[in-house]
């Protein structure tokens, strides 16, 4: 069976940096200037893209991409179109290696609309990357490339239960299931006792389709579905993937799915998208999607560049097609930062309209209040709040800064966040909330209220 070749571009490790000192920075650099002055060391000079250099690596994308790229003819536009630039001396003014690739990738991404198209300047994975070619076992190399996948834990940003037993998957990555499985394993075995599941693929960039089949086999019985099919241009044939008839754990095909997109959502995560989305097994939130449905993979250009050659397509066995260029278009459409709280309120209302449980119902409903106190804030004049400031017994009210705080002896202080005039939950502590209590305008006291339905009073003292 042809191995899968991962989606996306291989990102940058993104260098911290550390604050200091304004005055200590101006010190320790009149240090080093000093020393190294005095040691008769000169700066190292920047590095610089030579015209013989350019020309080979235009040459060189020109041939990759014809021998590779999904689309031939494409492939040859975009040939034609950047050596025509290179003889018009559209690249002489460039000497940055960096700026030289940035641009090269836009004029290609210009000529193909191919957003997975991508040209780097990475003297260092050019090297590993020949290493592994002579050594594909080397443990140096995969110890490397674990380190870097263990650093965001596989993708698997965040794994947690929201209010309504409703399970939230934050995935930033569909990592390969030979190093992620176990990680995917425990993140799907944790949200196996859930009522309805939220996977957010917002700030997803893509990855393995091998992730895209172990994560959905979840969603299904034992019998295999289609997910999706692949072309490969350099071999000429053609690729199915099935969801799998076993996984480990508990399978959970008759769970609600809600998939939260945004335009960081690309390539892998687009497919995961677009597949659910067509079997009619998720509901998507949120903004429509890139739009990269053409999976490849990183080829050397020579010592110092490297490019992404998208080499296959996506075709859908109910659409025949894909969503390159177009996105993958969600059920729900909201503004991205809000597409959570969104599909928990969907959520949380299928919940309630279902359940004929009464604490159930009662609890749903508190949580659809919260959340749409959230979406859409409810504002009190300040000089309505002032009146509430005061103690009740254990409980003190004050009014700072134009927002109240509410406090038990002996407990935290939290912010006071309002549902109506009168009444107020917390972010901290969602099972809570003050309502106060008025007669013919002037505040008695204050009622406790909790998420099971129990309350408690207290007066307002003088």
């Amino acid at each position: 069976m042809k191995k899968q070749e991962n989606y996306g571009f291989i990102e940058k490790l993104k260098l911290c940096k550390n604050r200091f000192n304004p005055a200590l920075v101006v010190l320790l650099t009149i240090f080093i200037v000093i020393a190294l002055n005095l040691n008769g060391f000169t700066q190292e000079k920047e590095l610089k893209v030579s015209k013989d250099e350019q020309e080979q690596v235009i040459e060189k994308v020109g041939k990759i991409l014809e021998a590779n790229y999904v689309y031939p003819e494409t492939a040859k536009k975009m040939s034609s179109h950047i050596s025509g630039k290179l003889k018009k001396g559209d690249y002489k003014k460039i000497t940055s290696p960096n700026e030289f690739a940035d641009q090269v990738g836009k004029d290609l991404r210009e000529i193909s609309k191919d957003l997975h198209i991508r040209v780097g300047y990475d003297p260092e994975e050019v090297k590993r990357m020949r290493k592994r070619a002579k050594n594909k076992d080397d443990p140096e190399l995969l110890e490397l490339r674990l380190k870097r996948l263990r650093r965001t834990n596989f993708g698997f940003n965040e794994v947690k239960i929201l209010s309504g037993n409703i399970g939230y998957l934050d995935l930033t990555q569909f990592a390969d299931p030979k190093y992620a499985g176990e990680t995917a394993v425990a993140a799907m075995n944790f949200l196996a006792n859930c009522e309805i599941l939220i996977i957010d693929l917002r700030n997803n960039g893509g990855g393995s389709a091998g992730m895209i089949q172990l994560l959905t086999s979840y969603f299904y019985d034992d019998e295999p579905v289609h997910l999706n099919t692949f072309y490969w241009r350099p071999s000429d044939e053609t690729q199915q993937t099935w969801t799998l008839p076993h996984v480990p754990g508990k399978k959970v095909p008759d769970i609600d799915i809600y998939v939260l997109t945004g335009n960081r959502t690309f390539s892998a995560a687009e497919e995961f998208s677009y597949n659910l989305k067509n079997l009619k097994r998720a509901t998507l939130v949120g903004d429509t999607t890139r739009g990269g449905a053409h999976p490849g993979g990183l080829m050397v250009i020579n010592d110092n560049f490297l490019i992404w050659v998208p080499k296959g397509r996506a075709i859908n066995p109910i659409t025949k097609t894909n969503w390159e260029g177009v996105g993958v278009k969600p059920h729900i459409e909201v503004p991205q930062k809000d597409a959570l709280k969104t599909a928990h309120l969907k959520a949380l209302e299928k919940l309630a309209a279902g359940t004929k449980d009464k604490d159930d119902k009662f609890r749903y409903e508190w949580y659809k209040e919260s959340l749409k106190a959230e979406l859409n804030p409810v504002k009190v004049k300040p000089e309505t709040l002032k009146l509430y400031e005061g103690k009740y017994g254990p409980r003190t009210i004050t009014f700072e800064n134009g927002e109240l705080f509410y406090q038990r002896i002996g407990r935290p202080k939290y912010r006071m966040i309002p549902l109506a005039d009168d009444l107020f939950m917390f972010k901290e502590i969602d099972y809570f909330r003050i309502k106060i209590i008025k007669e013919d305008g002037t505040v008695k006291g204050v009622m406790g209220m909790y998420d099971n339905m129990v309350t408690d009073k207290n007066l307002k003292e003088k």
